[in-house]
């Protein structure tokens, strides 16, 4: 049995594919005429294959959003195999029908990821684990929010960020899927790679803001129309190519990791860009871009005691900064590379990054992860090779954060 789906703006193959917990192979064997290598139109007319379902008794206070938390499904595989009831009205009794997925996660690390997704899976975080706080703190320049999510209640704080950089947007779920591990196992009270984690979120608040650039990511992702409030500057940045996999900077062409007020002038002369383009413009001035305000400002409200910024990709860890850095530091980024099996690095002729600011500013372990290894942006297939030499390296930071357990 086939369902008809809408191509709607954003959508991809391998987003659709995720949508409806199918095969992408299996999207394209029932639309012989849609190319993986072309981009799909919106209003193009496809044809799903169905899922296998079961039956489920809608209980009181039940929402669309809840059930989709509850079986861990995305809410378009739910109205597509219940495509003659209204959902957004549902009554307690009626039974509806659940598709049956291949995982029983929420963040689904597959297909193309960007605002969207992130906005639907830290709801459905929430519904799932309640303990599990979010908080907008600031928006892009298109006015996408940029969310911060936080676990535990520990004296340590240690914050993560990630898709700062456009073309590295695949650090996004993988950080989303490390909070979701996190939650799970806070609430199952299992351990994650030898950690308790109850015990550690006691002592550790853990800040996460998983897409610091979101206009970016879907620039790379999604490309765009002629309709885009930047259509004309981005061709003429872009040096007239409608091709964004290349794109690091934000929508109005500003390196957003080369925005920060860490020895700024410095860096502008050394990067020496004549102006907006994919990479490398460190902008008119520092802290000119709102992205990366949101994210000064935040980090200055919460005084974090250690932060990692993911990069994509190098395996390499970075750690120090013009002396800046605390004795600790190179002590913890040997631990970090111990656990991820990547390559302790003291980088020299960088400036205005990040984790550059943080340490100056502050004097305190800051880092910098350049995940994986490649051609960004990295492919969707290293997913899970990624996120295991990831996760051990974010429980290893968090770990260090506390005074004790260095």
């Amino acid at each position: 049995m086939l369902h008809p789906y809408v191509v709607q703006t954003g959508d991809t193959l391998l987003r659709i594919a995720r949508s409806y917990g199918i095969n992408p192979e299996a999207l394209l064997a029932a639309n012989p005429r849609v190319l993986a290598s072309e981009r799909l139109t919106p209003g193009l007319l496809l044809a799903v294959p169905a899922q296998p379902t079961f039956t489920y008794r809608v209980n009181a206070g039940d929402t669309l959003l809840r059930i989709a938390a509850l079986f861990a499904v995305s809410t378009h595989a739910l109205i597509a195999v219940n495509s003659h009831i209204d959902l957004t009205f549902l009554q307690q009794g009626q039974l509806i029908c659940i598709p049956v997925g291949d995982s029983d996660r929420i963040v689904n690390g597959r297909a193309e990821y960007g605002a969207r997704e992130l906005e639907t899976d830290i709801e459905q975080l929430r519904n799932s684990y309640p303990f599990l706080l979010r908080r907008r703190i600031g928006q892009s320049v298109m006015g996408k929010p940029i969310t911060a999510i936080s676990l535990g209640e520990g004296a340590s704080k240690v914050h993560i960020n990630a898709g700062m950089h456009a073309n590295e947007w695949i650090t996004t779920p993988l950080l989303m899927t490390f909070a979701e591990d996190m939650a799970r196992a806070a609430a199952s009270g299992t351990r994650i790679c030898g950690a308790d984690i109850r015990s550690l979120l006691r002592l550790v608040t853990l800040w996460l803001v998983p897409l610091v650039n979101p206009d970016g990511a879907e620039l790379v992702q999604e490309g765009m129309s002629e309709e885009h409030p930047y259509y004309h500057e981005l061709l003429d940045w872009n040096r007239g190519s409608t091709r964004f996999s290349k794109w690091k900077a934000n929508i109005r062409g500003v390196d957003l990791n080369d925005q920060f007020p860490a020895f700024w002038e410095v860096e502008a002369e050394r990067r020496d860009a004549a102006g907006p383009g994919p990479r490398d413009y460190p902008g008119p001035q520092p802290l000119s871009e709102p992205e990366a305000q949101a994210l000064a400002a935040f980090t200055e409200e919460e005084q974090f005691d250690l932060v990692v910024a993911l990069h994509t990709q190098g395996q390499e860890i970075y750690w120090n900064y013009r002396g800046y850095e605390p004795p600790a530091a190179e002590l913890i980024a040997a631990k970090l590379a111990k656990a991820s099996g990547y390559k302790s690095v003291k980088l020299t002729g960088s400036d205005a990054g990040y984790k550059d600011w943080f340490i100056q500013d502050y004097r305190k372990p800051g880092f910098t992860v350049e995940v994986g290894y490649g051609v960004n942006p990295l492919p969707l297939s290293s997913f899970h090779d990624l996120y295991d030499e990831l996760k051990p390296l974010l429980i290893t930071a968090m770990e260090a954060a506390v005074p004790d357990m260095l």
